[in-house]
């Protein structure tokens, strides 16, 4: 199965999928309407936002570092220089944790 290699939710099936670009696939939740890349911070908003709502309970500052780390992991971030990614990561307990966490839901 593909990963989106900007925010990392897999990708399933072709309508998942938002656009393709040399690194890989990226998802609908990763572009705008017209197929272009959404800006680190729009993405890193989405991120933070999504382990909020499906994790109960998660406070925002872990997201943030949740976030922060899994987008520095992945093919689109990796090495980039991006202001939103900068900043303290989970750890890779507390990264874990929040996976196992949503393996379950």
């Amino acid at each position: 199965m593909k990963n989106c290699i900007s925010c990392g939710m897999p990708l399933r099936n072709k309508e998942e999928i938002g656009a393709e670009i040399e690194k890989g696939s990226l998802c609908i939740h990763c572009v705008d309407e017209s197929a272009n890349i959404k800006s680190c911070q729009e993405i890193f908003d989405g991120g933070v936002e999504f382990f909020m709502s499906a994790i109960p309970d998660t406070e925002k500052e872990l997201a943030e570092k949740i976030t922060r780390k899994n987008m520095n992991m992945l093919p689109y971030w990796k090495d980039s220089n991006e202001e939103c990614l900068k900043g303290e990561e989970a750890t890779d307990e507390e990264f874990q944790n929040t996976l196992s966490k949503l393996k379950i839901q």
